[in-house]
């Protein structure tokens, strides 16, 4: 016999089940029809990837995000979409596993790539964007010079000074092309910013193409942009970025104003001192600026010289004598054996870095070795050398 109840609650059960999946699917339809926010669109096809992950990711200040995947059949054909940036262009990233394809997007265009996997980052096609087609163009310069550095770097027939002055040229010539054709060309595109922006890599690691910071025809380059971004994408995110620097770069290598000071010995010149980062023995970067509310001594030097042992010696004896009333040293050193510098700075407690292209000796007219500046608690020089009357000790406690 069959029992009545269990087939009424069963019906009322289904019928109370289907209300709710008949619910969810409506809500569904209804969420995807309210999403009318503007798309971009990215299609194409990669051969040779077959059941490979394809993932659009954008390339933010903050980090990758991804945004639209798909598996790769055996045709390799590929429509991935997201919303439309807004207020700027901005960056993404066309990405299996390692291998990736860098692309900026204005609005709602559509872009077409098409690529073979094993030559998916140095050989594709990309249509329906002029800010892709430069970034591609942008990225492949890119990796010829990469490669150029590596081989000279590794080239055990070259002297070492020639290896750098070699590395230099390169990247000097790579540099005056990309201000040429893609920078100056238009600042307020975003092949000029993904430009302006980009890296290299030697042996002493990764380093801007152009220097935001302490390289003033740099930040010439680099303000050019920020400028352009500003007019046009003045609330953006990324136009933030740039000005910031800009202005960082602008101000770090501005010529400094001179005042003269009268002092108990006579005269002597203060400025505001210009900032720079050099790397210590393990190429962490020090700011001389950062080291304000003590007073400093920049000391220009060479540890190879002969004399420079019994100079230490010296150097070592005031710095104990005045460390703990807040003096300290900012050692710059231009060896040309960074393994000996490296060796001979070790145990030393003060700050001691290394500067290679005389960026920093330059900017602080140094002509002769070793050079030393005092800087007081204001980051402001106010006595060199050969313009102190009395001795260093005596200069450095009327600024303590």
């Amino acid at each position: 016999m069959i029992n009545t109840d269990i087939i009424t609650t069963f019906a009322q059960n289904y019928h109370t089940t289907m209300k709710k999946v008949s619910y969810f699917i409506a809500a569904a339809a209804l969420c995807a029809a309210c999403d009318n926010s503007p798309k971009f669109h990215v299609e194409g096809a990669i051969e040779g990837a077959q059941d490979s992950t394809l993932y659009l990711e954008a390339a933010t200040l903050d980090g990758l995000i991804k945004l639209d995947s798909v598996k790769l059949g055996a045709n390799g054909e590929f429509s991935l979409k997201a919303d439309a940036p807004v207020g700027c262009p901005d960056f993404y990233i066309l990405r299996i596993a390692d291998k990736y394809i860098n692309l900026s997007i204005d609005s709602t265009e559509t872009v077409t790539v098409k690529a073979s996997y094993d030559k998916m980052t140095t050989d594709y096609t990309v249509e329906g964007s002029e800010n892709c087609q430069k970034i591609k163009e942008i990225s492949l310069l890119q990796q010829k010079v990469q490669k150029r550095l590596v081989e000279i770097e590794t080239n055990q027939n070259m002297y070492p000074g020639d290896i750098l002055d070699s590395i230099q040229n390169i990247i000097e010539n790579y540099k005056e092309n990309i201000k040429v054709n893609y920078i100056y060309q238009d600042p307020s595109k975003a092949y000029a910013y993904y430009a302006v922006c980009q890296s290299l890599t030697d042996a002493r690691g990764s380093f801007m193409l152009f220097n935001p910071v302490s390289d003033r025809k740099d930040v010439k380059v680099y303000a050019s942009v920020a400028t352009s971004w500003d007019a046009n994408y003045p609330d953006a995110k990324r136009t933030e970025q740039l000005c910031n620097m800009a202005i960082k770069g602008m101000d770090n290598t501005a010529t400094p104003k001179q005042t003269v000071l009268e002092v108990d010995e006579g005269k002597i010149e203060e400025t505001s001192i210009i900032d720079v980062n050099l790397p210590d023995i393990n190429s962490k970067l020090h700011s001389i600026k950062s080291l304000k509310g003590k007073v400093v001594m920049l000391d220009f030097t060479v540890f190879g010289a002969k004399e420079s042992a019994q100079r230490t010696r010296l150097l070592r004896e005031i710095y104990n004598k005045y460390k703990d009333r807040g003096f300290t040293i900012y050692q710059v050193s231009l060896d040309d054996d960074i393994h000996f510098w490296k060796t001979s700075v070790e145990h030393l407690p003060w700050t001691c870095v290394h500067e290679t292209d005389g960026a920093a000796t330059r900017l602080y007219g140094v002509q002769d070795l070793p050079t030393y500046f005092l800087i007081n608690k204001n980051n402001e020089i106010v006595g060199r050398d050969v313009l102190l009357g009395g001795s260093l000790e005596e200069e450095i406690q009327k600024l303590l």
